[in-house]
């Protein structure tokens, strides 16, 4: 199977992966999840018109400065007043109060003097003036569209919408699979020629960070017996992802023992660097996508290819990461014939941003990764570019 461009690649594998279910959830449990279908206020915000000031409500007929007028109860927040203002009538009053029918003024607390039951004006009434009409914020049917994912100020507003539960997108669920007879979980001890596996807990938090339950199963060995028992203990999730294993040596089982238990495969190898042998198809149904095992490689193409996967499965779209121009702060020489991602530092210069690729660029070095911020995009057969050049990155 020939080696397909990034684009090509993001293509088919988002084609393996489709929206999942949906599920209701409280209001309170609902931060950061991608909401499925519109949220519609049940009343409207204020429900009624409101105070925006201490002061006192009146009728600005008779509210010139100077007036008079008797204080014939108050208007608190949660409990209005409910004597009838009448002609030279005020009602002392606190913000987020209902304001009386009669009145159609508040006069600020600061412009008025208080003696015994009355209230002297040092200020006129201005029609309108500190009132909150009913319905200013958002009035009953008003929407929250979907799908998007739910921030505090969403669950404020639903909240104020007396909307209680909210219907989801449903979390995809990732068993993550590492391989290779060189590794061991962190905190055991390793063997002289052995490695700490550690690329799954960068991409759990990345996938947990984007929506997804990631679920890390045990390591599997480099044989067929071993990745078959990982493959099965796989079973439920929503998408499969392994480590490593995916080339072509003599150890590489993935792609193998995969295929004979009933892998579909749609790719294998990406015209990119880090993560040429990158590997997308359903096994019984599943999407499986086989990542390189060095670490960049694997980072790259999960921030390249899975995450868009992962929105996808939540309902959102699902392109490929906005690429934002900059100058490069350092040279860097020409690009061969792969797209190449390099990891890089990009910060706010005065006319714009700056980006610095690391000069070390070998794919196993999470030292590199831990500093960057962002991967400079070079295209294929990119010339040598100076410092000053416009170039493109992406995010991390």
């Amino acid at each position: 199977m020939s080696m397909i461009g990034v684009s090509e690649a993001h293509a088919r594998l988002i084609g393996l992966f489709a929206p999942l279910g949906a599920e209701d959830v409280p209001l309170a449990e609902a931060a950061g999840r991608v909401l499925a279908a519109e949220i519609i206020a049940l009343r409207s915000q204020p429900p009624f018109r409101s105070s925006a000031m201490d002061g006192y409500a009146v009728a600005s007929a008779g509210a010139g400065q100077g007036a008079r007028l008797r204080v014939i109860g108050e208007s608190i927040a949660g409990r209005r007043c409910e004597g009838r203002m009448g002609p030279g009538e005020a009602v002392r009053i606190f913000t987020g109060a209902p304001v009386p029918d009669e009145a159609d003024c508040v006069v600020i607390q600061e412009d008025t003097s208080r003696d015994g039951d009355e209230v002297i004006l040092n200020a006129p009434g201005v029609e309108g003036g500190n009132i909150r009409p009913a319905g200013i914020d958002f009035r009953e049917g008003a929407r929250i569209s979907a799908p998007r994912r739910l921030t505090g100020r969403d669950l404020a507003l639903s909240a104020a919408m007396n909307v209680g539960t909210v219907r989801v997108a449903r979390r995809p669920e990732i068993a993550i699979i590492a391989t290779g007879d060189e590794l061991v979980m962190p905190g055991e001890t390793p063997g002289p020629d052995q490695i700490v596996a550690s690329n799954q807990y960068a991409l759990k938090a990345a996938f947990e960070a984007r929506g997804a339950c990631v679920r890390i199963l045990p390591i599997a060995r480099d044989s067929a017996e071993s990745l078959s028992a990982a493959f099965r203990l796989a079973e439920g999730a929503d998408a499969i992802v392994t480590l490593g294993g995916a080339s072509v040596g003599d150890y590489d089982l993935v792609q193998s023992t995969a295929a004979a238990e009933g892998l579909e495969l749609s790719f294998y190898r990406v015209a990119m660097r880090p993560g040429k042998p990158l590997m997308a198809g359903r096994l019984r149904g599943t999407p499986l996508v086989g990542l390189p095992g060095n670490p960049i490689s694997a980072v790259v193409c999960a921030q390249i290819f899975l995450l868009p996967a992962i929105d996808c499965m939540l309902g959102l779209p699902t392109g490929l990461a906005p690429r934002i121009s900059a100058r490069l702060a350092e040279p860097v020489g020409a690009n061969r014939e792969r797209e190449h991602y390099m990891r890089a530092e990009v910060v706010l210069g005065p006319d714009g941003w700056l980006c610095t690729p690391f000069t070390r660029q070998d794919s196993s070095l999470l030292s590199v990764l831990a500093e960057a911020n962002a991967l400079l995009v070079r295209p294929p057969h990119d010339p040598a570019r100076e410092i000053g050049d416009v170039v493109e990155f992406i995010w991390m």
